[in-house]
């Protein structure tokens, strides 16, 4: 008798769903884009240097222009591969570029508000952004390494989105400590609600 094929049920994600909810915005800036000769990893790179600047601006304890440029930043992560899709160049290896960015652009803005806090010597909430970039990162990496065994594990209360979403606007509205505190703990909460959603899986399998 055959073994049981497992299949693992995915739903779409928040990114998803607003992905298609603004698909009527995104089309035409991502048409306009590919006339001006630009390519899709390209505008992924400009996202990673304008979080670059955003981040110093943020070093600085300048939250509201580093805010702005990091809210700025966030919808180039949907247009790049809006971009790709209208070209009909899709690939794997610019989806690996694209999520290869987004790791680096947290972990950058991170790092200027860790910069901050160490600069002011406030340990506490030095320690609370390591947190949240332990958070962060562990998050994608749950969900890499459980689609590499064939497992769903895009679920969870703070996904990249929502991460953004949180720290963003506390950053323009100069209250980085609770986009921090937040971050830190539901982002670490998510990764643990990845890691029971593979157990429950692998139990099923």
């Amino acid at each position: 008798m055959p073994a049981k094929e497992t299949v693992h049920e995915t739903r779409p994600t928040l990114t998803d769903l607003l992905r298609l909810r603004f698909k009527g915005v995104l089309d035409p800036i991502g048409a306009f884009l590919n006339r001006l000769g630009l390519a899709p990893n390209t505008v992924t790179l400009m996202g990673l240097a304008g979080n670059t600047v955003g981040a110093l601006f943020i070093a600085e304890g300048n939250f509201l222009v580093g805010g702005i440029l990091v809210l700025a930043m966030g919808p180039i992560d949907a247009l790049d591969g809006t971009m790709a899709r209208l070209r009909g160049e899709r690939s794997d290896f610019g989806a690996f570029v694209d999520s290869v960015t987004d790791r680096y652009s947290e972990l950058i803005i991170f790092g200027g508000l860790l910069t901050h806090y160490l600069l002011t010597s406030n340990a506490t909430m030095a320690g609370l952004t390591f947190a949240a970039s332990a958070g962060s990162v562990l998050v994608s990496y749950v969900r890499a390494r459980a689609e590499a065994l064939g497992f769903d594990a895009k679920r969870g209360i703070l996904t990249r989105l929502e991460r953004y979403l949180v720290l963003a606007p506390a950053l323009v509205f100069g209250i980085p400590a609770v986009g921090v505190v937040i971050v830190a703990v539901l982002a670490n909460i998510t990764a643990l609600q990845r890691i029971i959603q593979v157990r429950r899986q692998a139990r099923r399998g």
